[in-house]
């Protein structure tokens, strides 16, 4: 009898599980977040696209006509300010830190402040808009923005279970955006685990992996396999002098990298007061400062730098300043105090293969290649304080990193963290967050 009755509960089991499997609101939510990755793929496809071509642009115009950002940048940071205050606030910056507050709000309404499609339309026009200017800003940041605030939307038109909603999406949406903006699909999970959640949760990585697979299908399909920052050659034996040589450089790129986020957080909120009594003229009087840096380091600082990075990471010859670096990191650090919509991830991997050149001056020139590897991976650790993000972005970005390196990358991302904690204690994002979140309360 005991037999009997174990066989039925089986079958009803199994009769109960097929009823789920075939449901037609099962299916329905199914399709609609496939179809919602495949959506993200094909907005951070064009995104990409679009800044790279706008980036190059404007390259190209002021190397023909030097003087012309003088006119432009002030103009275009005017612009831009003045179309984010009156239509679409809540887009500025790099978007990351709106994502980590939108993950701990638990009202609908004020998620929507961070996240949404209006933020998204404007995060996506401004940024482009920015790369048109010739500011010195990244697109992934707001990269992970746009892929949040769509999975966001997706939320509210299906009634996705309140996991899925609060985190699922939202950080699915951001692992999308940091797998599109740099065709690293693994640095992308992690980055959301390590910097968005703060924590591992397995019931959402199937969320995560299956949008970021879709995406990455999309991008495969449009843009090919291709590596960010190309190819390096790059060797270091950290068991012999090559040890001394990475963590003096770790050590002081990620002391930099540090720098570069004290001052983004004292500087951002010392002119706040500024910013919200005159934010269009101010915006104006940055972008003209940092077309004078522009025009007296002959342009080099427009844009993400990616050109210039990724010819000093590959071993290539370019005429470049030994102070690209320090120059860069400024450039960037005056972009992001405009207000402007942009990111810090491509323009800090870039200063800190400027960092990285410059410190290789002071070693053998066998040493040059991997000292301007480790000060990229010191560097933008020490900025994001994230160092397996870190370390993997980077070792998926520079194709053919050897085996030998892997190591002393690893150490150079745990080595530009805690220099950079000597500080800035706080890590820059999360710091930004919690300003989001102050300010959310002290509106409602």
């Amino acid at each position: 009898m005991k037999y009997f009755d174990l066989k039925a509960l089986k079958k009803d089991k199994i009769f109960t599980e097929s009823r789920k499997l075939m449901s037609f609101s099962l299916w329905r939510r199914r399709l609609l977040f496939w179809g919602g990755a495949i959506l993200v793929g094909l907005i951070c496809v064009l995104f990409a696209y679009l800044c790279d071509n706008l980036n190059d642009s404007f390259s190209e115009l002021s190397q023909k006509h030097p003087h012309w950002p003088l006119f432009i940048m002030p103009i275009g940071f005017m612009v831009i300010i003045y179309l984010l205050k009156t239509y679409f606030d809540g887009a500025e910056g790099s978007g990351i830190p709106q994502v980590m507050a939108a993950l701990k709000v638990k009202n609908m309404h004020r998620r929507s402040k961070l996240v949404s499609m209006r933020i998204a339309l404007g995060k996506f026009m401004l940024t482009a808009l920015g790369f048109l200017s010739g500011a010195s800003i990244g697109r992934e940041g707001p990269t992970i923005q746009l892929s949040a605030s769509v999975m966001h939307f997706l939320g509210r038109m299906e009634k996705f279970n309140r996991e899925d909603t609060e985190k699922g999406l939202l950080l699915a949406g951001g692992a999308a955006g940091i797998a599109a903006a740099f065709n690293a699909p693994l640095a992308g999970v992690v980055f959301a685990i390590e910097e968005l959640a703060g924590s591992f949760d397995k019931g959402i990585t199937g969320t995560m992996i299956t949008t970021v697979v879709l995406c990455g299908f999309v991008s495969l399909e449009i843009m090919g396999n291709y590596a960010y920052f190309g190819a390096s050659s790059a060797t270091l034996d950290i068991l012999g002098w090559g040890g001394f040589v990475l963590i003096v450089v770790a050590i002081a790129c990620g002391f930099l990298g540090g720098v570069f986020s004290r001052l983004l957080l004292v500087i951002s909120a010392a002119v706040a007061r500024i910013i919200g009594k005159h934010p269009v003229l101010f915006a104006g009087g940055i972008g003209f400062v940092i077309a004078v840096i522009g025009v007296l380091t002959g342009g080099i600082i427009y844009g993400s730098g990616k050109e210039t990075a990724v010819a000093l990471l590959n071993g290539h010859e370019v005429e470049v300043s030994v102070f690209f670096g320090l120059w860069k990191m400024i450039a960037t650090l005056l972009s992001f105090i405009s207000g402007i919509p942009g990111g810090i991830f491509a323009p800090s991997l870039s200063a800190g293969a400027g960092f990285g050149h410059m410190m290789s001056f002071f070693f053998e020139d066998q040493y040059a290649s991997a000292v301007v590897l480790v000060g990229t991976v010191a560097y933008f650790s020490g900025v994001v304080q994230s160092p397996i993000t870190c370390f993997i972005i980077v070792s998926e970005m520079t194709q053919n990193v050897s085996t030998g390196m892997l190591l002393p990358i690893m150490l150079a991302a745990l080595l530009g963290t805690a220099a950079s904690r000597v500080i800035c204690k706080e890590p820059v994002y999360h710091a930004l967050s919690l300003r989001y979140l102050e300010k959310l309360r002290s509106n409602s």
